[in-house]
């Protein structure tokens, strides 16, 4: 199905877009001579406009279908993304990033949304290659932005150069989406089912933070693996890196392979196996003195965190339906996202009272919770594509 795979390029579109913004931040603090209180609150605009955003999807939804929305926002972003260029001051910038981060948030639960609904049409699952695409978008941003600051290229030209090639592909895929009826609502009556209160069930919220806690271990494996590596174990800086090189490589990997599991297993499985997996991997990272072992507990946990958040996505996806499926996503994704938004922050204010190590290794027991929740919570051993509706 055309479909499957237009969506499919949108997310990897959006983790190109997303990476290569992050990772000329040093060029953007250098060019506006900002400082890093600056950077921090140009950072905070996106996440709080992201969040605000994420809460008016449900209602957009009914009211047009996630492909519309999905279209436009994935030209106006990489569009966005030269604004972010060109800002030339401060102030500016935070406008910028205000909006960019209202359109991402909406993006980020209507093409989650649209993949739900591809997947009831398809009758499989997709969203692990879903999120696999994403990843790899993002490794190719980063990639691509660190290259165009090694050889001195400025900021606008690089993100223009984006936009370029990013807007036509946008173009093509909308025109590959699902038609708009495929989770829009017939009437007015349905529109005003998904509103601000809408989606905020028990099940919602606790799947939200099952969410919040695989995204707070990312994180926290992101910005902080390599210091535990490094001034913890005596890591080279050049080693110190490999600990999340290698997360998030067999991270993608297995979200590659997530698709075939879910047809095989269940959404319990997949959830507190990827989860046991990621805690035992932590605790190898966080306990072991040896830094070969300590890195390969970071891989071991990125093949447990391959697949818990793409089946979360799907299996509350599917606990409502049509626009009502897009505001229990947004509620999802508003309390999952809470993770990436905070933990970096909490995660170090903590470190710096009871260490960074003991604070790592708690988040060993979180993950065990996770695990022993996903059975009593999605009340399902069928395979993950099928949990039943919420009643």
């Amino acid at each position: 199905m055309r479909a499957r795979w237009a969506i499919t390029t949108v997310f990897g579109a959006n983790g190109l877009v997303i990476a290569s913004m992050a990772v000329r931040t040093p060029s953007l603090k250098i060019d506006l001579d900002l400082t890093t209180a600056q950077i921090g609150t140009l950072s905070a605009a996106f996440g709080i406009a992201a969040v605000i955003a994420m809460q008016t999807a449900g209602t957009l939804v009914a009211r047009t279908g996630s492909r519309v929305i999905v279209q436009a926002a994935t030209v106006i972003l990489p569009v966005l993304l030269i604004g972010i260029g060109v800002a030339p001051d401060f102030r500016t910038q935070i406008l910028v990033q205000l909006t960019f981060g209202a359109v991402h948030g909406m993006l980020d639960v209507t093409m989650n949304a649209h993949a739900v609904a591809v997947e009831r049409r398809r009758g499989r699952p997709i969203m692990n290659t879903c999120h696999a695409a994403w990843s790899i978008g993002s490794v190719a941003g980063a990639l691509l932005g660190a290259g165009a600051a090694q050889i001195g290229m400025s900021r606008d030209v690089h993100y223009l150069l984006l936009a370029g090639l990013l807007i036509p592909v946008a173009v093509v895929c909308g025109r590959l989406l699902l038609p708009a009826s495929a989770d829009r609502a017939p009437g007015a009556a349905a529109a005003s089912r998904t509103g601000w209160r809408a989606g905020w069930t028990v099940r919602v919220m606790m799947f939200g933070l099952m969410g919040a806690v695989v995204l707070t271990v990312e994180a926290a494996v992101a910005d902080w693996s390599g210091v535990h590596l490094h001034e913890g174990l005596g890591a080279s800086l050049g080693a110190a890196g490999l600990g999340y090189v290698l997360f998030a490589t067999l991270q993608t990997a297995g979200r590659l392979f997530g698709d075939r599991l879910q047809q095989r297993t269940s959404a319990v499985f997949l959830l507190r196996t990827g989860t046991l997996i990621a805690a035992a991997g932590m605790a190898i990272a966080v306990l072991s003195p040896w830094i070969a072992l300590s890195t390969a507990g970071f891989a071991l946990a990125g093949i447990g965190l391959a697949t818990p958040l793409p089946v979360l996505f799907g299996v509350v996806g599917r606990l409502g339906s049509g626009p009502g499926s897009a505001a229990m996503v947004a509620r999802f994704t508003t309390l999952t996202y809470t993770g990436i938004l905070v933990a970096p922050a909490v995660i170090g204010w903590l470190a710096g009272h009871a260490g960074l190590q003991r604070v790592l290794i708690g988040l060993v027991p979180l993950l065990a919770i996770v695990a022993a929740a996903a059975g009593p919570v999605t009340r399902d051993r069928r395979p993950a594509l099928d949990v039943a509706p919420l009643r």
